[in-house]
């Protein structure tokens, strides 16, 4: 909530500042993803808005058109246009290793696991000590679960617990994967550990802190069911 204050301020003093637009995007993707969203009708909105702005005045800022993108996709559910924006920011910067970890999610929402592991795997080559290690592990644990490899999610996802342990995006997708790799006990603590973390998380409430489609979110919700989660 700070950080969004800043970046609001930073508009203010400059309304041209792309990037600007771009992170404060940026905290409404952390925001979904950890359950902080007090209204996510105005929330989305407002995210939209400022997502378009971002690559509206971005069109040759990297930086802005990938956190545009991955916003857009993300927390908008636009995952068509998010993947665009950030093509178009690799093709500006191919060296932005935040934009090969965006990439990797959207093609892995878009069900192009085997493209967004590999953009994963330059994310992760091109920036070994990132402080974002955390959710990139948690990225190529998503790949290999909706492209059915449960027992290498299930690997991939202690990883990133390793690095964050209470990332409620790496645990919820970690149980899951235990799940589906028949680990019943193991995805049965995650699951535990989850509800000690939000104990409102629910299986109906998953696409408040979860963006997919239909079929991704149903393996998802499938796999947390019988990791436990309540319904």
């Amino acid at each position: 909530a700070d950080a969004l204050q800043l970046f609001y301020k930073a508009i203010e003093l400059d309304p041209e500042f792309a990037s600007a637009y771009g992170m404060a995007a940026l905290c409404a993707v952390m925001r979904k993803a950890n359950g902080w969203m007090a209204d996510r009708e105005q929330e989305t909105v407002e995210t939209e808005r400022l997502a378009l702005k971002a690559v509206d005045l971005g069109r040759d800022d990297a930086v802005a058109l990938s956190l545009g993108g991955e916003a857009l996709a993300f927390v908008v559910g636009n995952y068509n246009s998010g993947a665009a924006f950030i093509d178009r920011a690799l093709g500006l910067n191919p060296n932005l290793a935040t934009a090969w970890l965006f990439s990797g999610w959207v093609r892995a929402d878009l069900g192009d696991t085997e493209t967004a592991l590999q953009h994963l795997a330059t994310a992760i080559r091109m920036s070994p000590v990132d402080p974002f290690m955390f959710d990139m592990l948690n990225a190529v644990a998503v790949a290999h679960l909706l492209a059915g490899r449960f027992e290498e999610a299930s690997s991939w996802a202690e990883r990133s617990l390793r690095e964050k342990p209470d990332f409620l995006a790496s645990l919820r997708f970690a149980a899951a994967s235990y799940a589906h790799a028949g680990r019943t006990e193991d995805a049965q603590k995650v699951v535990s550990r989850i509800l000690a973390l939000d104990p409102g998380q629910r299986i109906s409430n998953l696409a408040d802190v979860v963006s997919a489609v239909p079929a991704h979110m149903a393996l998802l919700a499938e796999g947390l069911r019988k990791a436990g989660l309540p319904e």
